[in-house]
């Protein structure tokens, strides 16, 4: 019998070669899962995985980033745009290089989408302990900076021999390609391993195929849910996430179509039914629309799909306030289908949704029920209609008005990024989404600094020619502007929507409500009471993105706003739109609660007042068991 073939390469070598011949395929239709390799060059990776990636540069695509957690945003991004069918990798050195990747892999577990982490590591071998930027613990030698990433991983593992890698490769791509596990994945990987040769079995690096499962609902489950939607009298979707990564929107189509059932969407959710739909409602919870959190509190039955019920989707508990209200998950994963003490459909939402249609066949809700809904979704669509429109054209714009003349300006194919600040509540109530992947928020982690390399992975993801549109407010920008280099060396025209307001405006707003009286939110002068109410700061945001390469139009006016959002669109490298807002005359107050515990006792006036209202609204919190 001959030996079986082997092929002697390094492990960095055989990783790469290895991740290039990984595939997922989900209705027939294959992806590659590891797209491309985003790294930054250190002692930690760059003799190993640089060496590697160079060598095989036409298997595996390399970028080059600025900033670690920014690499990752730009992974995530791509890999949400791609309904989770793809990713990419990030690698980078051992020490800060490594311990940057802990919030971008939080990020991504957190919004359940899969990204593959390579940091470098101590030597395995101990040869040259302690090398520079090495962690030295005085009773375990075996940790690292890196094993700061093992809570915020669904896999890890650290190489400390090549053959070590054969079984966990394996095991990070089953992770990263399954929809009921993936997250972030780190294998950990000592510099001197990296570039230690090993006889690696030929079979290693064959082509191998990750089917990404559609799994039906057991019949037992499937019958109770179909009994729970005929018995409500005011059922509710809440569709979430899962709805876009299983591409299951035509499939809650067909169901509210034949049902009548409304809909409303939670961040990751929202876009699951076009706008104009009507039974869509919206956005729901603490950032959500009238109607739909007027319903969420009269629901006698609410359907989750594809949802892990955030604070900000249930109100911190003082939403769903029917006193028979129940509760049907529909979810890939059991422990968001568990949920609210819910009745449970396991299973793909796709493949959920068409069994419930079936099922349900001839059944509709009341006519007067639909008749409610949609009233109340005419209403709202005036008050979005009053929050966009600007009678002076000459005057500067409010922030609502900002969003306007964006809507006004994009197209069905135009992705729309944001992810923290006062824009997400406003994008929530207000967006006109025209599309299942054009509202493309990231709220799990809500991070300041994910929008921009994120609008990057979207781009390499999407069609060449899809205008990709990046949202960030001052705060935001002066987090992680670093990227905007990336996006000129690789040539990619996103869009940057720069909005000066002069400081953190959601929680200036949020810190008046509790009582903390704005304190530390603006970004203006200190003054001698130690308070910073002083002039504005005299920044020039715009000036930096030109700076870092940007083409940049300024917008003083509605008028000017509009007319360089359609130059920015038509644009084909990266361009920046710098507009400063001024506060709207009524901001669209919140139509429900969230909890954010306030001061119990204080001496300041305006925290007691806040904590009376607070222990207000906090009465209204429920236990759903």
């Amino acid at each position: 019998m001959s030996a079986a073939a082997t092929r002697r390469l390094t492990t960095a070598q055989a990783l790469v070669r290895f991740l290039a011949a990984q595939y997922t395929e989900r209705d027939g239709v294959r992806h590659r899962l590891i797209a491309g390799t985003w790294g930054i060059f250190g002692h930690g990776n760059v003799a190993g995985l640089g060496q590697a990636l160079v060598e095989y540069r036409e298997a595996m695509p390399y970028h080059q980033g600025r900033n670690e957690q920014a690499m990752v945003h730009a992974a995530v991004g791509h890999a949400r745009h791609l309904n989770r069918l793809s990713a990419q990798a990030v690698t980078t050195s051992i020490g800060p290089g490594a311990t940057n990747l802990v919030t971008g892999a939080a990020l991504a577990t957190i919004n359940r989408l899969p990204v593959l982490l390579l940091p470098g590591d101590y030597f395995a071998s101990h040869a040259a302990d302690p090398l520079l930027q090495q962690l030295e613990h005085p009773v375990e030698a075996d940790v690292s900076v890196n094993d700061a990433l093992r809570p915020v991983s669904r896999y890890f593992d650290r190489i400390t021999r090549p053959e070590a890698l054969l079984a966990s490769a394996l095991q990070a791509m089953r992770v990263l390609s399954d929809p009921s596990e993936t997250g972030a994945v780190t294998l950990a990987l000592p510099q001197d391993v990296q570039a230690e040769a090993y006889d690696w079995p030929e079979e290693f690096f064959a082509d191998r195929v990750w089917r990404v499962r559609r799994p039906a609902p057991d019949p037992v489950e499937l019958a109770e849910a179909v009994r729970a939607v005929r018995a409500a009298a005011r059922p509710l979707i809440v569709a979430g996430g899962g709805v876009h990564h299983s591409e299951a929107e035509a499939a809650l189509k067909a169901l509210v179509d034949a049902t009548g059932i409304p809909v409303a969407s939670t961040q990751a959710g929202k876009g699951a039914l076009r706008h104009d739909h009507p039974a869509d409602l919206g956005g729901i919870g603490h950032t959500g629309t009238s109607v739909s959190d007027a319903l969420a509190r009269t629901a006698d039955l609410v359907i989750g799909v594809g949802t892990r019920y955030s604070d900000f989707t249930t109100a911190s508990g003082t939403l769903f306030q029917h006193p028979g209200v129940r509760f049907l998950n529909l979810n890939i994963t059991a422990f968001d289908a568990h949920k609210l003490a819910a009745a449970t459909l396991v299973c793909d939402a796709r493949s959920g949704l068409a069994a419930l249609a079936d099922a349900l066949a001839g059944h509709r809700v009341d006519a007067a029920y639909e008749t409610e809904y949609r009233t109340g979704k005419t209403r709202w669509e005036e008050t979005v209609a009053e929050a966009f429109r600007a009678d002076d054209d000459s005057a500067v714009p409010t922030q609502t008005q900002v969003l306007g003349a964006l809507d006004a300006v994009v197209g069905d194919e135009d992705v729309v990024i944001n992810a923290a600040g006062s824009l997400p509540g406003d994008l929530h109530k207000l967006w006109r989404a025209r599309s299942p992947r054009q509202y493309h928020l990231e709220y799990g982690y809500s991070c300041m600094g994910y929008e921009i390399p994120a609008a990057l992975g979207v781009q390499q993801a999407a069609a060449p020619d899809t205008p990709v549109w990046a949202l960030v407010g001052d705060g935001t920008y002066l987090m992680n502007p670093t990227e905007i280099v990336t996006a000129v060396q690789e040539n990619l025209p996103v869009k940057l929507v720069l909005v000066q307001n002069h400081g953190y405006a959601s929680i200036g707003g949020l810190s008046e409500s509790v009582g903390a009286e704005r304190f530390g939110t603006d970004y203006r002068h200190r003054v001698g009471d130690g308070s910073f109410t002083g002039a504005p700061l005299p920044v020039d945001l715009a000036a930096n993105a030109a700076s870092l390469g940007m083409d940049v139009l300024r917008a003083k006016t509605v008028r000017e706003l509009r007319e360089a959002l359609s130059t920015a669109r038509a644009a084909t490298r990266p361009t920046c739109v710098y507009v400063e807002t001024v506060p709207p005359s009524a901001a669209l107050p919140a139509q429900a609660w969230w909890d954010v515990p306030v001061a119990e006792v204080s001496a300041r006036e305006a925290a007691t007042e806040a904590r009376a209202a607070y222990e207000q609204a906090v009465a209204d919190r429920r236990r759903h068991l």
